[in-house]
């Protein structure tokens, strides 16, 4: 059996043409090298937070509390390097084990003791914040003092040399090609649904230009910023792990019907409360990135993030409702979040509009999401 596209298929990246074109005809300095560079990484720091959504979301749960989250998990490594001297990667530890830690708890709440998700994600993004506010004592914390150098600051200001990016970008793309020729075996061999040839060949072959376009063009800046590798390896890692394992196709099992996965043998807790761990540890490398852009830990850090991650999700595809969606669905639908954030900064766009933007936008996904499935 061969599986066609179908307009879901193509709307993302129509909408994606229309708004750079948008963009890069009312704000010409949208095209220019520096501000795609920088675009990259507001992306990465928004496609990354948005995988480790995915991971929530496929079984049927979200988290309110990610952006409130990561605010805490950077600011206790902030404090940490600037006001208790500690190194810098061990400050960057801590934060990231405590947020495998605080996740895995909230994993337990949510399976053990039946609390809706919606519920604790709801309460840890209120005690998040205040603790967040606690641990800054509400003063802005620079990442190192004195305009000093260290892992942290180096998080968004180390840019890969350009020879280097080229081979980065040639071995993404064997793992791409790679990936794709598996995944049609796996599917082909177990009855399922096999794209057609043609098909997976302009598929990979678009994403393979669009990386190489994406080298070309953050070496006229500096080279590629080192947030775009640290995402590169999230999303590979969320890829295999969704794609290419037992574990991602009981994430499935869970969010397509819990109680049958249950019945079927798919160790329902252990997988849910796993996923929640992951998503932490996801984001406090968010948060590391996040802080290391902004210079600093200050009380507004993160607002709102929460709204991007699960935008991206359902821009890209993801139900809501869980068992559906895919790494590429959701780093397209990052990239028009990002896009649509950089461009109304450039447009000098005020922060009350760009509210309303992005709640349109996410109440316009779902609309046509739900429109498209009954089609």
């Amino acid at each position: 059996m061969h599986r066609t596209f179908s307009l879901r298929d193509y709307s993302i990246a129509l909408s994606l043409l229309g708004i750079c074109a948008f963009f890069g005809i009312v704000e010409p300095k949208f095209l220019d090298s520096r501000n795609l560079s920088l675009l990259m990484t507001e992306l990465s720091i928004t496609a990354t937070l948005a995988m480790g959504m995915l991971l929530v979301i496929l079984p049927g749960h979200i988290d309110l509390s990610v952006g409130s989250g990561l605010a805490l998990l950077s600011g206790i490594a902030t404090v940490l390097t600037t006001k208790a001297g500690l190194p810098s990667p061990l400050a960057l530890g801590v934060g990231l084990l405590a947020g495998l830690i605080i996740w895995w708890g909230k994993g337990l709440l949510i399976v053990k003791e039946r609390i809706p998700a919606f519920i604790v994600t709801l309460a840890g993004l209120l005690v998040f914040r205040g603790l967040f506010w606690l641990v800054i004592q509400n003063q802005t914390v620079p990442v190192v003092p004195g305009g000093q150098t260290n892992l942290y600051s180096l998080i968004s200001t180390y840019y890969l040399p350009s020879m280097a990016g080229y081979a980065v970008a040639a071995v993404i793309i064997a793992v791409l090609v790679w990936a794709t020729l598996k995944g049609r075996q796996e599917r082909r061999s177990n009855g399922f649904e096999v794209e057609d040839g043609e098909s997976s060949f302009m598929r990979v072959f678009i994403a393979s230009q669009a990386i190489l376009l994406f080298v070309v063009v953050t070496n006229q800046f500096r080279g590629i910023p080192l947030p775009a590798l640290i995402f590169a390896a999230v999303a590979l890692v969320v890829f295999v792990l969704t794609q290419h394992t037992a574990f991602g196709r009981h994430l499935y099992a869970i969010g397509g019907n819990a109680e049958a996965a249950l019945v079927s043998g798919v160790p329902v807790s252990r997988v849910v409360i796993t996923a929640f761990a992951m998503m932490g540890g996801i984001v406090a490398v968010t948060g590391f990135m996040l802080t290391s852009y902004t210079g600093n830990s200050t009380t507004d850090l993160g607002e709102w993030m929460e709204l991007d991650a699960v935008a991206a999700c359902v821009i890209g595809g993801v139900s809501l409702r869980g068992g559906r969606g895919s790494v590429l669905g959701v780093l397209a639908g990052a990239l028009i979040m990002a896009t649509l954030l950089n461009g109304m900064t450039l447009m000098s766009v005020s922060p009350e509009y760009k509210l309303v933007v992005r709640g349109s936008v996410l109440l316009a996904a779902v609309w046509m999401d739900m429109r498209l499935a009954r089609q």
